[in-house]
């Protein structure tokens, strides 16, 4: 499929491997593990090191434009109105941690999470109840001949009541790719008055999110994924209610005219507005900052919407095919195009495909009960076809 030819009736951005390191014969269904890097990625990390060869050529401004830049590129990713809510941070674990630490959650509330959900998502709210007399409450996946998704988003619902006090959930689960209604499910908090902080990671870039709809708390997301980015940065969106919040970090550049470096001794005790007192401290890297602002304006130029219906097409086939075997895909409303689970029929363990997928060059992750495919615009669906034979024999 060429570039920018239409999927499905919609403008989807082709086939993209010719920007990306993948050798022929390797299958990489596995962005929810980590995403390669685009060339032009790359080349910004590779001029961001030559930068930093010659010192004498970075200016005062040089800590702050590039940041500004890529608070913009992500408030513009979310249809967020100002870039003065981005934060950047090192971690999800980092993003959530500010989140948790930062909330009025009252002692004996409760806080509202998902089974098996990524730790960085998890641990934050741990602390926070031993700290604070909070219950954890983990809202599991029922057992159903149904749809897992449809199911799992009811029990979500209903576990949000007048006791709780945040509700922290992914939009996808890492583990299968089971999707969450987060416009119904942020309607629920804001009716029993809870905070709504989202872990971001495994949508944020590959799925259409407008923050408006959702209308979240807190959305945290890992740059290395499908943000396309290097390891180690990540971004943030905080609301209203962290604005006069206590950040981890107290640092140098999240304070009023810090661009004035003749004035950064004159010690200041408050903070830029709104986020920015949530960076992490260097995060004017010359580096890792480059490079996620050139991988924004890849997806930017490609849309997520684009990029979730270039997934839907190669897919689409081979689901049917999978289905017809006997392996369990849920239904296309709750899991993602870029990010699904299959389930080997009951009796046979998923770690049997493993030899397999080793023989044919074929990345994707075992995630509990599932196997995780994660396909993105680098792939084909010879790919998926390749994954199929796999299937078929493990089954035989």
């Amino acid at each position: 499929m060429a570039g920018g030819e239409s999927v499905n009736g919609c403008q989807g951005p082709g086939h993209q491997a010719q920007g990306f390191d993948i050798p022929p014969g390797v299958h990489y269904l596995n962005c929810a593990f980590m995403s390669p890097l685009h060339r032009e990625v790359e080349e910004a990390g590779i001029e961001g090191i030559r930068r930093k060869r010659r010192p004498f050529e970075i200016t005062p401004r040089d800590f702050f434009e590039d940041s500004d830049r890529l608070r913009g590129a992500f408030a513009s990713l979310i249809g967020a109105p100002s870039p003065e809510r981005v934060a950047i941070i090192p971690s999800v674990s980092y993003g959530i941690t500010a989140a948790a630490r930062n909330l009025d959650a009252r002692s004996g509330s409760n806080v509202v999470i998902l089974a098996e959900q990524f730790p960085s998502n998890v641990y934050p709210w741990r602390r926070l109840a031993a700290e604070r007399d909070l219950v954890v409450r983990t809202v599991e996946a029922p057992v159903t001949s149904g749809s897992r998704g449809a199911a799992w988003n009811e029990v979500l619902l209903a576990a949000i009541d007048s006791g709780t006090s945040v509700v922290a959930v992914p939009n996808y689960h890492w583990m299968d790719g089971t999707r969450f209604d987060l416009e119904e499910v942020g309607k629920r908090a804001r009716e029993v008055g809870a905070a709504l902080v989202i872990d971001g990671t495994q949508s944020v870039g590959a799925a259409p999110f407008e923050l408006s709809t959702v209308r979240p708390d807190a959305l945290v997301c890992a740059g290395y994924k499908w943000l396309l980015g290097p390891y180690s940065l990540g971004l943030a969106w905080y609301g209203s209610r962290f604005d006069d919040g206590v950040p981890l970090e107290e640092t140098w550049t999240s304070r009023p005219e810090s661009h004035d470096f003749r004035r950064v001794g004159d010690y200041r005790n408050d903070y830029r507005p709104a986020a920015a007192r949530y960076d992490v401290g260097e995060r004017s890297n010359f580096i890792l900052v480059p490079m996620q602002l050139a991988a924004l304006r890849k997806i930017r130029e490609w849309s997520p919407g684009g990029i979730q219906e270039y997934c839907r097409s190669i897919t689409r086939d081979v689901l049917a095919e999978v289905s017809s075997l006997g392996v369990v895909v849920d239904d296309e409303q709750w899991r993602g195009s870029h990010l699904f689970g299959l389930r080997l029929p009951t009796g046979v363990d998923p770690a049997r495909l493993g030899p397999e997928l080793e023989a044919r060059s074929i990345s994707v992750s075992l995630r509990g009960s599932a196997i995780r495919v994660a396909p993105h615009v680098y792939n084909r669906e010879e790919d998926l076809d390749v994954l199929l034979e796999a299937i078929r024999v493990t089954l035989v």
